[in-house]
């Protein structure tokens, strides 16, 4: 909740007329109402429970099992009488799980050697090789970034660079390649400078409490303006770090206790309590020192007292609230040990306590669930309070988070757990009995069918067209905008570019995010605007992606190197290139129908136009078909 506008404006005078009473009326209000779910009430939630994975359930179809995920999924088909899809064919298991794991397409000899081979251990060590692949952190990082709200700039009305903030983007992708325990990735991000072995590393990882919008040269400079600014800050760290790794929306108790979850306006602030003595280090546009990282750090073992703020408003502070935790998950208060030389340890005694609750691991195994089959065990991967979605398969969640657990918190053996299962495996075909009986899939009858997102999209087209610079971190890149477009951002400009070079083809997930002016190619296809935590992503279908796949200079460019790429290696024999356009860019070579179809389309093409033109005119086309952007 922002200050009301009339008070900001108010005089002194008013000010000091209206403040009693306000006070007055809104403690009424907050000690009236209550949270929408009582504290005891709210303790029998099922996400607050410890973990209970139960007996393995008992099925029927014992042939189609392969890992424990099959028998709890094979389960509830059964008591629906509903049977699971077959298995999918090799081209589309590598194509999909290479997707999945890197974001990238498989190459044509990649796809031609999964295919004839034939060996019961062939798909296992292709899901171990893609893990070891340093681009598996590119893909996973990114999910992360978007929970993160993570951009390089501040936002708001001046939109001032991050030129620091880049080497967040850097640490979150390699702790994924590295597999770093989700405990200590939890830790860092939260309390970096006080964790054991703190180094910059540890302190660029508390960018997480610094991605969210900022206004630092515009808060105006008053006493009161920096009070409210800070509060205002301080609710940006509080709500994203809750929703993000104990999937609550605790923010929503900070002018109130919360209207449908058990949580307390003095939830709120314990919380805020808990960061208050932090400062910020590394500010927008500080290049002076190109060595200092934008970070979130304690400014010493002293921590000035937190109230509570009646209506959020700084200008209405009532009673002091000590360090806690919220009370729905808790049954007696948390003690915080006695300060050290140089920090309050408030923050790292939060990250332990978040280690500890069952409630932080489902919410993690959801998060990697949910981007395997586009959906989450939870559907509502960022409330799992009383408001969220129940669990489709609850035993199996907390089989998975157990399982999390017993592996140290690394997430490599939970995708391959989840990967080689026959659930994963199955096809994505609807048919009438599953959609009669359960059209979302929930039951997860059939895989899901899931389109391409921004990023994957551009980074497959250009690994497609062989034009894909694997160049790996550092500071964001900036591609070609059309100039027509870039006055919609007057401030931090982005840079006119006529033409695109190698410089510009490297992974989506590198592309500068600017908040006033992002990538449109990518907006357009549902990439975050980064102003708040982004735990699922829109899926829309619109005209206008299709004209600008058609259209856009970046697709038409890199049309035109596929083509060459397929006529050169091809040695210029029209039916092999075709086979091989098709299989870079839909993971299968063509039916005899199709590749007629095709040769029919090159010969009327070049009637008009040279062959290298007709064959960037099919490039084009393959690339606008349902078949590329759409993952099977």
């Amino acid at each position: 909740m922002k200050q009301e506008g009339w008070w900001r404006l108010a005089s002194p005078p008013l000010k000091r007329f209206f403040h009693p009473l306000l006070l007055f009326t809104a403690a009424t209000a907050l000690q009236a109402a209550g949270p929408g779910v009582p504290v005891k009430e709210g303790r029998a939630h099922w996400a607050f429970q410890s973990l209970n994975p139960g007996k393995l359930p008992e099925v029927k179809r014992q042939d189609w099992i392969r890992n424990e995920v099959d028998r709890y999924i094979l389960a509830k088909l059964e008591a629906a009488q509903l049977q699971p899809s077959p298995e999918a064919d090799r081209a589309t298991l590598i194509r999909r799980v290479t997707l999945d794991l890197i974001g990238l397409l498989p190459n044509p000899d990649e796809v031609r050697d999964f295919v004839a081979d034939d060996s019961p251990s062939a798909y296992e060590a292709l899901i171990d090789r893609l893990l070891q692949s340093p681009h598996y952190g590119e893909r996973w990082g990114r999910h992360w970034l978007d929970l993160a709200r993570y951009a390089d700039t501040c936002g708001v009305h001046n939109d001032l660079d991050r030129p620091h903030a880049w080497k967040y983007r850097d640490y979150v992708i390699e702790s994924f390649n590295h597999d770093k325990p989700y405990a200590r990735f939890l830790a860092e991000q939260i309390a970096g400078d006080e964790v054991d072995g703190a180094d910059e590393q540890s302190l660029v990882a508390t960018g997480f409490c610094r991605n969210g919008p900022s206004n630092d040269d515009n808060m105006g400079k008053t006493p009161e303006a920096l009070a409210q600014y800070r509060a205002d800050q301080m609710d940006d760290v509080v709500a994203t770090t809750s929703s993000v790794f104990l999937g609550l929306t605790v923010g929503c108790a900070r002018c109130h206790d919360h209207k449908t979850e058990p949580i307390l306006a003095t939830d709120y602030y314990g919380l805020v309590a808990v960061f208050n003595g932090t400062k910020p280090v590394g500010m927008a546009s500080d290049k002076k020192d190109k060595a200092e990282v934008m970070a979130l750090v304690d400014s010493g073992p002293k921590v000035p007292p937190t109230r509570l703020l009646l209506r959020g408003l700084a200008a209405s502070p009532t009673e002091v609230v000590p360090p806690s935790m919220p009370q729905v998950l808790t049954t007696a208060a948390l003690q915080f040990p006695p300060p050290s030389e140089k920090t309050s340890l408030r923050r790292r005694t939060l990250a332990e306590w978040m280690a500890r609750q069952p409630l932080v691991w489902r919410v993690m195994v959801n998060r990697v669930w949910q981007h395997h089959f586009g959906v989450g065990l939870v559907a509502t991967p960022s409330n799992f309070g009383v408001s969220g979605a129940k669990p489709s398969h609850p035993e199996l969640l907390d089989f998975l988070a157990s399982e999390l657990l017993a592996n140290g918190g690394k997430l490599k053996p939970l995708h391959k757990r989840i990967l080689l299962s026959a659930t994963y495996r199955q096809q994505s075909k609807a048919h009438d009995r599953g959609l009669q009986r359960d059209p979302a899939n929930a039951l997860l009858w059939r895989m899901n069918l899931q389109r391409m997102e921004a990023e994957v999209l551009r980074d497959s087209i250009l690994t497609a067209s062989g034009k894909l610079n694997v160049k790996r971190g550092g500071p964001g890149f900036k591609p070609r905008i059309r100039a027509e477009l870039l006055d919609a951002s007057q401030r931090n400009k982005w840079p006119v570019l006529k033409n695109e070079g190698p410089d510009h083809w490297r992974r989506a997930v590198y592309i500068y995010v600017k908040r006033q002016l992002l990538m449109p190619s990518l907006e357009l296809f549902d990439a975050p605007t980064t102003t708040d935590s982004c735990a699922v992503r829109t899926q829309s279908t619109l005209p206008t992606q299709a004209l600008v796949m058609m259209n856009d200079e970046f697709v038409e460019d890199q049309a035109g190197c596929l083509a060459q790429r397929v006529i050169t290696e091809a040695a210029n024999d029209l039916s092999r290139a075709v086979d091989e356009l098709f299989l870079i860019t839909i993971g299968r070579p063509p039916c005899e129908p199709k590749q007629q179809e095709a040769l029919a389309f090159l010969r009327q093409r070049s009637t008009a136009t040279d062959p290298a033109s007709a064959m960037k005119d099919l490039a084009h086309v393959l690339l606008n078909s349902s078949q590329f952007v759409m993952v099977e």
